[in-house]
């Protein structure tokens, strides 16, 4: 055989996605992967029937069509109070997910040293890889999920050219404060490097915590990098629409990455889209209310049944401590989870660079007969004891 890639050496498949896999295998509730079982908004469904029949059905611009990149302009001028140009500080990309490699090709070199926090969204060590730069782990302390400053600073001292912030974070639902956001935007103005930021969570924050977007400090205009999704914030995962928001020299280069990668988004998808970015304050109020009040019913159900667990202050994922069942491996945990009880979960390890083996993540972005079912389920958790 010959050989092959030596940068992908080392990849396994998305532990996320693998769970889902097992969930289908065995017919289990699905709390793993983070998607939603209910529609999206009914003027957004109503908008994609009409796409559908009139179109666009050719490609887009590549950079994205017009009209969407000029309401999501809109819609981010609302939201963060700052101006946007449409033209060249926007890219259309397809999810977040090409927003974030495409924006750690377009930045880092071969070589380059890049910060990630840990826990960590699965992706960001496989972008880190896949563009040559060498990731370096900076632990977010629980229970808290806080950073030591020092240690932060350590990274771009060893040369980091760019963090990657989460926030909110997945997994752990982590909401930075202004007080830590404010000590990243120093170190990064010190060592005059990026933040890329993954905000994809931004409308999912529960009282009386608040997302502040770090674009918004004072200097950081030129330094910030927001990769995000339109998939959580419509419920529409599957339409695999995302963008990158920066300035314009880093766009510049954006663009042209993107353009090789996947050319553009699919057209249609744009048009219909726009109908949402229109939405007013109320979607958001609401959206907001109904994933507070998911996460009542689930994590009041968790506490029933004695787990330990950190609650999220923004997402929609909760870390649970299965330290007392006695398992050595957490995936071994989240397999017989799927096989014996019939929920589906991640396990912790595929989010933390250190040797972490004591949790499981669930989401909880589900109809609320869907979570009572879960929960009815996971009331015989507590048969999964190792002897």
């Amino acid at each position: 055989m010959i050989s092959l890639s030596n940068r992908t050496n080392t990849f396994t498949d998305s532990v996320i996605r693998r769970m889902t896999r097992i969930c289908l295998q065995y017919d289990a509730i699905n709390l793993s992967q983070g998607f939603p079982d209910f529609d999206p908004p009914k003027e957004l469904l109503e908008s994609l029937a009409k796409a559908a029949l009139n179109g666009p059905h050719q490609y887009a611009i590549t950079m994205g069509a017009k009209n969407m990149r000029e309401a999501l302009a809109k819609k981010i001028e609302h939201f963060t109070k700052q101006a946007v140009d449409p033209e060249n500080e926007l890219v259309v990309t397809c999810g977040s997910t090409e927003a974030m490699m495409a924006t750690v090709l377009a930045t880092l070199n071969v070589g380059d040293k890049i910060a990630v926090f840990s826990p960590f969204y699965e992706n960001y060590g496989a972008d880190a890889i896949l563009s040559g730069a060498v990731p370096i782990y900076v632990p977010l302390k629980p229970p808290a999920f806080s950073f030591d400053k020092d240690e932060l600073e350590a990274a771009f001292k060893n040369g980091a050219k760019a963090l990657i912030l989460c926030n909110p974070s997945n997994p752990c639902g982590k909401v930075f404060t202004f007080e830590e956001l404010n000590t990243i935007c120093e170190i990064v103005k010190k060592y005059n490097a990026f933040v890329i930021t993954d905000e994809v969570y931004e409308h999912i924050v529960y009282k009386p915590y608040k997302h502040l977007y770090l674009n918004t400090f004072e200097g950081m205009q030129d330094k910030v990098i927001v990769c995000n999704s339109l998939s959580k914030t419509y419920s529409i995962t599957g339409w695999r629409l995302g963008y990158v928001h920066g300035p314009k020299e880093v766009i510049d280069r954006v663009k042209k990455v993107h353009d090789f990668l996947t050319v553009g988004a699919a057209a249609p998808l744009q048009e219909a889209v726009v109908t949402a970015l229109n939405f007013e304050d109320d979607y958001y109020q609401a959206m907001a209310q109904s994933y507070e009040k998911k996460k009542t019913l689930f994590l009041d159900g968790l506490r029933s049944l004695n787990l330990n667990f950190y609650e999220p202050q923004g997402a929609y994922y909760v870390l649970v401590d299965i330290s007392k069942f006695g398992y050595e491996s957490d995936y071994d945990f989240a397999v017989d989870l799927i096989k014996k009880v019939g929920v589906g979960t991640v396990p912790g390890s595929s989010f933390f660079k250190e040797n972490v083996n004591n949790y499981i993540r669930f989401h909880f972005a589900k109809k609320e007969d869907t979570l009572c079912k879960a929960l009815d389920k996971l009331k015989n958790i507590n048969t999964m004891y190792k002897q």
